[in-house]
């Protein structure tokens, strides 16, 4: 056996007691930056995907789709405002994201994992009463004023309850849920939820065994950019007074961390731009991303 051929059965032999561990579980998994938008590593995940739903493991996938809304609503000629990172969503634009969102984006996703041998299954939150959603404001404080502003970001929302029994039911007829993040409130309105926040309250409500989010970049580093591969609730409250975890990192972390603390047995933050992330941490010892567990 040369050199190569050992390598090769050394890598599979490293894997299989981690399909051991996971087959029969529940993996959530967010999707978004670059690797939705880079053919390369479109076509690494949806292979990791159906890998994993090959080997007994159920995944199930919550994307984004920001870049794209962008896009479409500048073609438009409608401009997007953003108040401390989210999108002020008026009815016009939240016409846009359900387009964008539950449609394009959603049944890219979709035909991209059946195209790889996958049986993938689209949903927003609206369908079968899965995601409801509660409005979302925020409240800013000034110099000039006595008591905090509240901003309505108008067809913005979070979570204020999952059904997971389609998805369930999806997962036990071997389908793959992919889930666009819009949820639907009382009113019977549509509201836009962050898929981070969608996709860790959807691990806790399907009890997964982990939740992972695809991101652009490393993982949690430390100030001497050195990746952080495992990490517990009192090592990241430090490194956040520390300002080591600062601005976009945060809402990932802090949605890791509910979601861990809710009976999720891990999280991981993991870099995306990398091909095959999802298989590189899921199996192998090394893994390509930071871990984080309660």
């Amino acid at each position: 056996m040369n050199t190569i051929d050992k390598n090769i059965a050394h890598v599979l032999i490293e894997a299989l007691p981690y399909i051991q561990r996971f087959t029969g579980k529940t993996i959530v998994i967010k999707y978004g930056g670059n690797a939705m938008v880079d053919d390369a590593l479109k076509n690494s995940f949806a292979q990791d995907i159906v890998l994993l739903k090959h080997v007994g493991i159920n995944p199930v996938v919550v994307h984004g789709g920001g870049p794209q809304i962008g896009k479409l609503l500048e073609q438009l000629g409608k401009e997007s405002k953003f108040i401390e990172g989210m999108r002020v969503t008026d009815s016009e634009t939240m016409d846009v994201v359900e387009m964008v969102l539950g449609g394009l984006v959603n049944k890219d996703i979709v035909n991209l994992i059946n195209r790889h041998g996958g049986r993938a299954v689209g949903l927003t939150g609206k369908d079968g009463g899965l995601i409801h959603a509660k409005r979302l404001t925020i409240s800013r404080k000034t110099p000039e004023l006595d008591v905090p502003e509240i901003i309505d970001l108008g067809h913005v929302g979070e979570v204020a309850s999952i059904d997971p029994s389609l998805v369930s039911r999806l997962e036990q007829d071997d389908f793959i849920p992919v889930i666009a993040p819009i949820g639907v409130g009382e009113d019977g309105g549509s509201y836009n939820i962050n898929a981070d926040l969608v996709a860790g309250k959807m691990a806790t409500v399907l009890q997964a065994e982990k939740l992972i989010l695809l991101t652009n970049t490393r993982g949690i580093l430390d100030k001497q950019d050195a990746l952080l591969t495992g990490l517990q609730r009192a090592e990241i409250d430090k490194l956040i007074m520390e300002g080591t975890i600062h601005g976009g990192m945060l809402p990932k972390i802090g949605c890791a961390l509910d979601a861990v603390q809710s009976g999720v047995k891990t999280a991981h933050i993991i870099d995306g731009r990398v091909e095959h992330a999802l298989l590189l941490e899921l199996f192998t010892d090394r893994g390509v991303g930071t871990l984080i567990k309660a």
